[in-house]
C-alpha cells in the first residue's frame, strides 16, 4: 500500500513538530517535507508532488 505524502507548511516551528507527529504515528502517512514559509511551499509542492498540502492560512496573504 502506498502512503500519503504529505508537505506542512506552517511558520512555527512547534505546531509543525506537532502536526508531524500525529502524522507519523499512522503508517499509511509519510511527511515529505516541512516548510517555514508560503514560498517554499510551492517550490517544495512543485518538487515533491505531495497527495497533501497542510498549510497555515495565514501564510498564504504574505505570499505577496
Amino acid at each position: 500500500m502506498d502512503k500519503t505524502k504529505v508537505l506542512l507548511a506552517d511558520d512555527h516551528t512547534i505546531v509543525r513538530q506537532g502536526i508531524k507527529l500525529l502524522l507519523e504515528s499512522k503508517e499509511s502517512i509519510e511527511v515529505v517535507a516541512e516548510v517555514s514559509n508560503g514560498k517554499d511551499a510551492v517550490q517544495k509542492t512543485g518538487e515533491l508532488r505531495p497527495n497533501i498540502v497542510i498549510m497555515d492560512i495565514s501564510m498564504l496573504f504574505s505570499m505577496g
